[in-house]
């Protein structure tokens, strides 16, 4: 079978910088490439996925969890591993993040981006 990876995942928004510009604080991220409406971040070192965002004048907020029928469905969202769950989260509100008002788990934090994506936050616990 040939050789294939998932190398970056790609989320619309209505400003692609304002977004990569959030994710570059808070996962560290360097930018690879910028244009008008396309920004790609990814880790420094090069090694793992990348980011990118791409300005979408249409673009609607997904609702989540969806509440009725029509609502715009979140279609993915990111799960980003911690080391202190607290703190991040702090961290990550501080930076632009909204903390969702529904949680359905103790180890992790579901939030929402600057442009409404659900991301989780969460923290490898003893099984």
């Amino acid at each position: 079978m040939p050789r294939v990876k998932v190398s970056t995942v790609t989320l619309d928004a209505h400003d692609a910088h304002e977004l990569a510009d959030f994710y570059v604080r808070l996962l560290g991220y360097a930018v690879r490439a910028d244009e008008p409406h396309w920004v790609l971040i990814g880790p420094p070192d090069g090694d793992g996925v990348s980011l990118s965002f791409e300005t979408e004048p249409e673009y609607v907020r997904p609702v989540w969890p969806t509440r009725k029928p029509g609502d715009q469905q979140m279609m993915l969202h990111l799960d980003i591993e911690v080391d202190d769950l607290e703190a991040e989260t702090a961290r990550a509100v501080a930076e632009g993040a909204v903390l969702a008002g529904y949680q359905p788990q103790d180890d992790v934090r579901v939030l929402f981006d600057p442009a409404g994506h659900p991301f989780c936050l969460w923290v490898e616990t003893a099984q």
